[in-house]
């Protein structure tokens, strides 16, 4: 790292400070501050979807498996991400918008005490903010790790500067300055990722390199489906991301609510789709051709950031280490908001009655110190990361487990055709999706397609189950009420009704 390293990093920090301040004004209650006030433009809102669904991980993580694996990266993760925000936009984004036109909701888990009951909507609500202060908490510590590659400053240190930093610009601008904040991120990681596509294709000869380079690697390389990870996985894989990128994971579900309509939505989603499908192609070249540039490398998870400090010139260096931090806080930060706003809306009111009915000046009040309090703790993981020793990585796994059977009754309670699957069949769904998850992970020893499909195979086919079997017991008229809102069959609040129908 060189002065103009430092100068670009510390632009791109003060920036984000900047856009904290500047959105403070745009926040007048809770509304504003967990959901843009249904405001939000379908650009803004499908960049800050794609650039929140993915963390400094593709960097470190997936740069090591473009190493040895090859192009399969591409086919696992970003094209089954492609196919589940293009189905989302036609089937849960719209619907995630107009239950904010229809309840007024600004939280994920708002709704589900009226789809299903308040103990059904208490059980994913603390499950969820319980185990995410520990994946946030272990995303500050990878940042930390990040920082300390490039510039040898101590891993404490780098987690408070932008543990800090993000605390204050998304306390201070909540939804607002998380969303303006993702779309300078995503600049700048284009920015970054674009001039090292560049460097890297010229290094290697020019523009014919983009297809020369998979006759200079294994063959094995240039293979879509490899072990682990086979065509029976990217199946598993794309049924859970379809899951997790619609609203199972619950800061991209706020992009949705956020929008003006079911239309805005809609067409957001099909964007964060066009990026993931297009965007990784440029990001993951540099890494698939890393082998010739850096060959034999004993840690491949080391090869993007080695590839940076050889190939770039001063200044360039902390752009791409900018790009890294984007990634990561993009996430973090949306988190934070988004659990604030749990906390705030669906946990603290039935804790306590002092909740209930709040004005929005109020509300506005309790979620900043909502926010405040949750990111303060997630810093405090991080920062303890090695006195939890093994526990952070569990209860990340756990985390992940969760993911799928919990999205389950989130995602498909939003579906008319699942009406009759009602409080009982959203418990035990989750519970069965549980007891899966150790039955493949601590009892039997199968293949990663098994381990990772099980769980959440086994929660949609319970949730459908029941359902089934209670086909013939009447639907509440408030929850087919609700159901046939979402369908598009009343009209929006914020416009005639013309963009409901699907």
């Amino acid at each position: 790292m060189h002065f103009l390293d430092w100068l670009v990093l510390g632009l791109f920090f003060i920036v984000m400070l900047i856009i904290g301040f500047w959105s403070f004004k745009m926040v007048k209650g809770s509304e504003d501050y967990f959901v843009a006030g249904g405001k939000m433009p379908w650009w803004l809102s499908g960049i800050s979807h794609h650039v929140s669904g993915h963390s400094g991980a593709v960097f470190v993580a997936y740069a090591g498996l473009a190493y040895t694996q090859g192009v399969s990266l591409y086919f696992w993760w970003a094209l089954p991400i492609f196919v589940a925000c293009t189905i989302g936009a036609y089937l849960f984004a719209p619907r995630w918008s107009r239950l904010r036109s229809t309840l007024n909701i600004e939280s994920p888990t708002e709704y589900l005490a009226l789809r299903y009951n308040i103990p059904t909507q208490q059980v994913i609500a603390w499950s969820g903010v319980l185990l995410k202060l520990f994946d946030v908490g272990a995303k500050w510590a990878a940042i930390g790790i990040l920082l300390n590659v490039f510039t040898g400053i101590p891993i404490m240190t780098g987690v408070l500067i932008s543990g800090l930093i993000s605390l204050v610009y998304i306390t201070v601008g909540g939804l607002w300055a998380d969303v303006l904040n993702d779309f300078v991120q995503f600049v700048v990681q284009l920015l970054g990722g674009i001039v090292m596509f560049i460097v890297v294709m010229i290094k290697l000869g020019g523009p014919s390199s983009f297809t020369g380079i998979w006759d200079q690697l294994p063959a094995a390389n240039s293979d879509p489906f490899r072990e682990p990870y086979t065509a029976g996985y990217v199946i598993i894989y794309a049924f859970i991301v379809l899951l997790s990128y619609n609203g199972g994971t619950w800061n991209l579900a706020t992009r949705f609510i956020s929008s003006p309509s079911g239309k805005e939505a809609k067409k957001s989603s099909l964007l964060s789709a066009i990026l993931y499908l297009v965007w990784p192609i440029i990001l993951f070249f540099p890494m698939w051709a890393a082998p010739l540039i850096l060959p034999n490398l004993k840690d491949p998870t080391q090869s993007y950031a080695l590839l940076t400090q050889e190939l770039l010139p001063q200044g360039l260096v902390g752009l791409v280490l900018a790009s890294l931090f984007a990634a990561t806080m993009s996430m973090t930060s949306s988190d934070s908001n988004t659990i604030a706003s749990v906390i705030t809306r669906d946990i603290l009111p039935v804790m306590s009655k002092r909740f209930v009915g709040m004005s929005q000046k109020r509300a506005l009040k309790i979620a900043r110190i909502t926010t405040l309090l949750f990111t303060a703790l997630t810093l405090v993981v991080a920062i303890n990361s090695d006195m939890f020793g093994g526990v952070i990585g569990l209860l990340i796994t756990w985390f992940a487990a969760l993911v799928g059977p919990v999205s389950i009754p989130m995602l498909f309670g939003l579906l008319p055709a699942f009406k009759h699957c009602g409080p009982v069949a959203a418990i035990v769904s989750i519970a069965a999706g549980l007891a899966g998850f150790v039955v493949v992970n601590y009892g039997l020893d199968v293949s990663l397609a098994v381990q990772v499909g099980t769980p959440v195979l086994i929660s949609f086919i319970t949730y459908s189950a029941v359902g089934w079997l209670n086909r013939n017991q009447p639907v509440s008229s408030d929850v087919g009420d609700l159901l046939a809102s979402l369908n598009g069959k009343e009209k929006d609040k914020t416009g005639d009704g013309s963009d409901l129908a699907l």
